[in-house]
């Protein structure tokens, strides 16, 4: 096995680029990494809306249909085309940006393998002072282990092999560190740099009034997020917020178009995910990460609107910073929210008695609920007891007196505008009331 010496290296294999086929013939990858998200988008939306149009799998809704009918102040006609405005931008950035980039080439894959074997390679060197220092003759071990193991002998005696070319396990190895481990990597690396864009901006975007009111509170009229919401929003706030944050992490993790075309869309189902508005237990995207449809609808509630900033992926920062909603259990409120839907919808039943379907809601349950809430409150003195209550109270009652004011305008109705007002009070709200019901 002595017959190699450590400065003896495999040689590197020669080779040739040439431009890469596309994955889909006719369709450069430039464009399909573009197309891809925004047909998954809709494909994915339009699985979770006819969930909601035929009632399936109501058991796992967040929301009744009431909520949706009721609560929301914009159409889903604005929806559909205020998301399709903010995906033409994003498609036309990415065209802009795609303009500038080099042809990718193929060929080299053998070359760069073999990169990592040799790297591999002159790792080995230390294995035999790492041997030392545990009180181990590393040669003598190998010697030992040679006719038996060839490839672990010439692994311990520091890289020392009876042939001029890799070993079989350096090849392996190799292999697994260029197609999975570094693809693995960039892909974590991209998924922190988008939940740290995205947090500090989002959470920027509440705490600022001007942001808030110019660019997110658009997003914020969805109070009941179903799917093909998910990208709802001004398209400014589209393009800083999910445009320049996934393009960022594109760019600095140096992906290759089809990894782009991955994670894009990966992203983008991830969000839409985030916002379908049920929460199933056997969806891998609500368990693979703590980030889930249930956590993000908190943040889309009035008691829970500057709680739960962290999207898509991850919580770690609402962790961090002291921002993940802790106000306890939520049903109560969840349900109080159903019941007020309800009512109204069964004042407009002789309107069109077809428009909600919705679950019969057991009312002496809820009320049990509500008030079992209510004790909850009073009990927790660390968190304001009554005073809790009666900030709430008195932000709805404002909340009330807005919307009767607004319809007494001789200039006629804005629904929109006092949709606005209205959420902007509600995000004005004292945080103590955002932690009423002790720890979740």
């Amino acid at each position: 096995m002595a017959n190699r010496t450590l400065t003896d290296l495999p040689p590197l294999p020669p080779y040739t680029l040439a431009p890469r086929p596309p994955l889909i013939s006719g369709v450069s990858d430039a464009v399909l990494q573009l197309l891809a998200p925004v047909v998954a988008y809709w494909v994915v939306s339009l699985f979770f809306h006819a969930l909601d149009t035929y009632d399936l799998c109501s058991q796992y809704r967040l929301h009744t249909p009431a909520e949706v009918l009721k609560r929301n102040h914009v159409t889903r006609h604005e929806v559909v085309r205020d998301v399709i405005i903010q995906q033409v931008i994003q498609t036309a950035f990415g065209l802009l940006l795609a303009s500038f980039d080099p042809m990718e080439t193929c060929g080299k894959e053998e070359y760069d393998i073999a990169v990592w074997a040799q790297r591999l390679r002159l790792a080995e060197r230390y294995i035999p002072k790492l041997f030392a220092v545990v009180g181990i003759d590393a040669i003598s071990f190998a010697q030992k282990a040679f006719k038996n193991y060839p490839q672990l002998a010439g692994a311990v005696s520091g890289g020392v092999y009876s042939t001029r070319s890799f070993a079989a396990w350096e090849i392996s190895a190799a292999t697994l560190i260029y197609w999975v481990a570094i693809p693995f990597a960039q892909f974590l690396v991209a998924i922190l740099i988008v939940d740290t864009w995205q947090y500090f901006l989002h959470r920027a975007m509440h705490m600022n009034k001007f942001l808030y009111t110019t660019l997110h509170s658009r997003h914020h009229r969805l109070y009941v997020p179903y799917a093909f919401g998910a990208l709802y929003n001004h398209p400014l706030e589209g393009l800083l917020l999910d445009t320049l944050g996934t393009g960022l992490a594109y760019i600095a993790t140096r992906m290759t178009l089809r990894q782009g075309l991955w994670f894009f869309t990966c992203s983008t189902i991830k969000t839409v995910d985030d916002h379908c508005g049920y929460a199933f237990p056997w969806d891998p995207l609500q368990h693979l990460t703590s980030n889930n449809a249930a956590y993000h609808d908190v943040h889309h509630q009035s008691w829970g609107i500057k709680t739960n900033f962290s999207q898509p992926f991850f919580t770690f920062w609402d962790r961090l910073l002291g921002t993940a909603w802790s106000g306890g259990d939520v049903s109560a409120r969840y349900m109080r929210d159903r019941i007020a839907a309800q009512k109204k919808v069964d004042a407009d039943t002789a309107a069109d008695a077809s428009i909600v379907n919705s679950p019969t809601i057991d009312l002496d349950k809820a009320k049990q609920q509500a008030s079992s809430s209510q004790r909850q409150v009073l009990d927790d003195k660390a968190n304001g007891g009554i005073q809790i209550l009666q900030e709430e109270a008195k932000a709805e009652q404002e909340m009330r007196q807005t919307l009767r004011r607004s319809t007494r305008r001789k200039s006629g109705f804005d629904a929109m505008l006092i949709s606005d007002r209205v959420s902007g009070r509600l995000h004005n709200r004292s945080p103590t009331i955002l932690h009423a019901d002790g720890v979740h």
